[in-house]
């Protein structure tokens, strides 16, 4: 599991060599023991949990590290009769440095922590090939060529197509840091509208190109506030045009 080290420390070797030491302070989400996002499982039976974690750090104005862990858990007593607890059958993680607004990966690095077979850590080199992609459309398609299928694990593969929508998404918290550190409201009129647009068309039904979302942003209408950021505020006693303006 990776650890809650700052992002200053960028080895998977630290990372896991400062978990197997302090194992009983894990607190990620996909712990075994972390609250589930699902319904509840009541009565019914279940055999097998995965889950994914990413976590994106600012680094510095054009650079961000992002670490990224996948994990598969059996049930007590499924493999191995009368254990009382879960049984970790993979958990494998992903680091990357990456650079923006390119969003290049400048740096990568892949570690297991737990795997099935001794064999499995022969190909963590490989994800070195990482380096020089960019995260961006294509990716997926990109990733699969390089490490699908026996060029891989499909672990990773997994998880690293997983990540790459975090790391878009972190992009606008950069920019909303970069606005707040310039005393810009976060959700203030950007000068350069297109830029927004630009990474954002046709990326779903809301940013559908001939969609009524795109057509107000382009007549130069103030951009809808995350739903959550509105009820946050009223929460809070605020005014939701604080969103627009401090």
């Amino acid at each position: 599991m990776l650890s809650q080290k700052p992002p200053s420390c960028t080895s998977i070797h630290e990372m896991r060599c400062e978990h197997n030491n302090a194992r009983h302070t894990k607190t990620m989400t996909n712990d075994s023991t972390a609250p589930s996002l699902l319904p509840p499982d009541d009565d019914l039976d279940i055999i097998h949990t995965r889950r994914y974690e990413t976590r994106v750090y600012r680094l510095n104005e054009s650079e961000m590290l992002v670490r990224g862990a996948i994990t598969d858990t059996k049930p007590p007593g499924l493999y191995v009769i009368d254990d009382p607890d879960e049984l970790e059958i993979h958990q494998m993680q992903i680091e990357m440095k990456v650079k923006i607004p390119e969003l290049e990966i400048i740096d990568a690095k892949a570690g297991f922590e737990t795997h099935p077979h001794t064999s499995c850590p022969r190909i963590l080199d490989h994800y070195k090939n990482l380096i020089g992609l960019n995260i961006a459309r294509g990716f997926t398609h990109k990733v699969r060529e390089l490490f699908g299928g026996p060029r891989g694990c499909t672990h990773i593969t997994a998880l690293l197509q997983a990540m790459a929508p975090a790391v878009v998404q972190a992009t606008w918290s950069m920019a909303v840091r970069k606005r707040r550190d310039d005393g810009v409201a976060p959700g203030a009129v950007d000068k350069n509208r297109e830029n927004m647009l630009a990474g954002n068309i046709n990326t779903c039904h809301v940013w559908a190109e001939d969609g009524e979302h795109l057509q107000e942003v382009r007549e130069g209408k103030p951009p809808e506030p995350p739903l959550q950021v509105t009820e946050r505020l009223i929460q809070l006693g605020r005014k939701p045009e604080e969103w627009r303006v401090f």
